[in-house]
């Protein structure tokens, strides 16, 4: 009896991971097509395949799935500077940041417009999200680029601004695509292309702050 219990349990709990994935996918491309007042729970729920109550049984109100997938698209980013804590040698730190933000603008391209719109609207979901995580973890991060740059290790630059190129930059893939597209003879940059890209970004990025490519031999 226990026994199935337990799996009746388990596959209750996967339904639930399972739902919960589909409409945070669907949301984050609802949202990003029509703006939060544009897009409608009921909406979500069809593209995510799921009854519309469900929606509000696993996230609330809109608002808050709102949150959740934003919120959700910024901490990946975040974590991709985890490398950061994890090398003393800064081009690999920064190879593997910018190499990471590109990829997830070609893999997440809905956040990064989701992102680009709510940021462009004044942020007014995200006013404490920006205060009380992004900010601490942009200031921990600009405190390892100066370390290095007083240890000689990197030129002279003042850290927060390097970041707010990366982002532009990397986030650029995504969220102006339909140019990108057209100024590529009306197709999307194919694997290739965008890795060439990739690498003349993390080429610039690393130049401007005086390295060569940790990842090439010399």
């Amino acid at each position: 009896m226990t026994n199935k219990k337990t799996e009746e349990t388990g596959h209750k709990a996967g339904i639930r991971r399972e739902n919960v994935a589909k409409i945070l996918v669907a949301a984050e491309t609802v949202f990003a097509e029509k703006g939060f007042n544009g897009a409608s729970v009921g909406l979500i729920a069809e593209r995510a395949g799921v009854p519309k109550p469900n929606v509000y049984y696993y996230f609330g109100a809109k608002e808050d799935l709102y949150r959740r997938v934003i919120e959700g698209v910024c901490s990946i980013w975040l974590h991709a500077a985890d490398t950061f804590d994890e090398t003393e040698d800064p081009a690999q730190a920064l190879r593997t940041y910018v190499a990471s933000k590109m990829d997830l603008a070609r893999s997440r391209p809905y956040g990064s417009r989701l992102w680009a719109i709510e940021m462009a609207s004044g942020a007014p979901f995200l006013q404490e999200y920006l205060v009380g995580t992004v900010k601490p973890w942009l200031e921990s991060r600009e405190r390892v680029l100066e370390r290095w740059i007083k240890e000689g290790k990197l030129a002279p630059v003042k850290a927060r601004y390097l970041f707010y190129m990366i982002w532009a930059t990397t986030q650029h893939y995504a969220d102006f695509a339909a140019q990108i597209d057209v100024m590529n003879e009306g197709h999307p940059l194919e694997d290739a292309q965008f890795n060439e890209a990739k690498e003349t970004v993390i080429d610039l990025v690393l130049k401007s702050v005086g390295l060569r490519d940790s990842s090439i031999a010399a």
